[in-house]
């Protein structure tokens, strides 16, 4: 079993990773798909193909249980504001064995407004253009 807690909402998901339903959003048994597959809003506003920085997390702890980082999402992370030295890509860093994570968004990407129109920042925002 895997176990993410996303701060600052201190929400925590639980899942078996090999029963997960990936649903093609980053890397298989990514961070963003546990997120997706858990009702949890991560912004991925490329779709989870390492060609933003909109999924950008930074672990604070439980880094054992992930994968290293690869060269792409280092290019990648290079351009995200507020980079820290644990930063990683939600759709890029992948479980690599069970364990607990425990990952912040960080502020700047709170108040992005999701695709579905919410954000954890703005609560039920209301989309560009629509009323």
């Amino acid at each position: 079993m895997a176990k993410v807690t996303f701060l600052p909402a201190n929400v925590s998901y639980e899942c078996d990773l090999e029963k997960l339903p990936y649903h093609d959003h980053g890397l298989p048994k990514s961070c963003l798909d546990v997120a997706i597959n858990a009702g949890f809003t991560l912004e991925h506003a490329c779709g989870g193909n390492c060609a933003c920085t909109t999924c950008h997390v930074v672990v604070k702890s439980g880094a054992e249980f992930l994968s290293d980082l690869e060269d792409d999402e280092a290019d990648r992370l290079n351009e995200a504001a507020d980079l820290q030295l644990d930063s990683r890509l939600g759709c890029q860093v992948h479980f690599v064995k069970d364990g607990e994570v425990v990952l912040e968004i960080p502020s700047w990407n709170r108040n992005y407004i999701s695709e579905g129109g919410a954000s954890m920042n703005l609560g039920d925002a209301i989309p560009t253009g629509k009323k």
